[in-house]
């Protein structure tokens, strides 16, 4: 990228975004992203507010918000008149199923922690994981 240079590459927003360019051209074709400028020989060009909404993006899906989800949110982040309680709303029911989640995963990992416990992991065929997963 040349200093100056309003526009970046595919390549070049890819690593300013965090983004690779196959998630970028997937963004753009479910409508998260715009559509790219294009050169007269059709390469993609981004400007600097691409690049922050890509990094919106990527923030968004590091805290595991889905693509519905992140485009809910794009649109109350662009609405400057947007009331923040819609904002807290979505936020909200998002850490709601990450919590039961979480309840899912310890209960699971309580599970199998108990079957690996049981189990002697000797010569013998006789094994209680398999006895627990066959259970009923």
């Amino acid at each position: 990228m040349t200093i100056n240079t309003p526009y970046y590459t595919i390549g070049e927003a890819a690593m300013e975004s965090g983004i690779s360019a196959k998630m970028i051209r997937h963004y753009e074709q479910v409508g998260l992203l715009k559509e790219a400028a294009r050169t007269d020989a059709g390469y993609r060009l981004y400007n600097s507010r691409d690049l922050h909404v890509l990094r919106f993006i990527r923030h968004s899906r590091d805290l595991g918000f889905s693509i519905k989800q992140i485009e809910e949110l794009l649109g109350l982040w662009q609405d400057k008149t947007r009331p923040s309680r819609e904002v807290k709303k979505l936020a909200q029911s998002h850490l709601s199923a990450l919590e039961s989640k979480i309840r899912e995963l310890n209960a699971m990992k309580s599970e199998l922690e108990r079957l690996v416990h049981c189990c002697k992991g000797d010569s013998r065929p006789d094994c209680p994981i398999l006895e627990g997963l066959a259970a009923e």
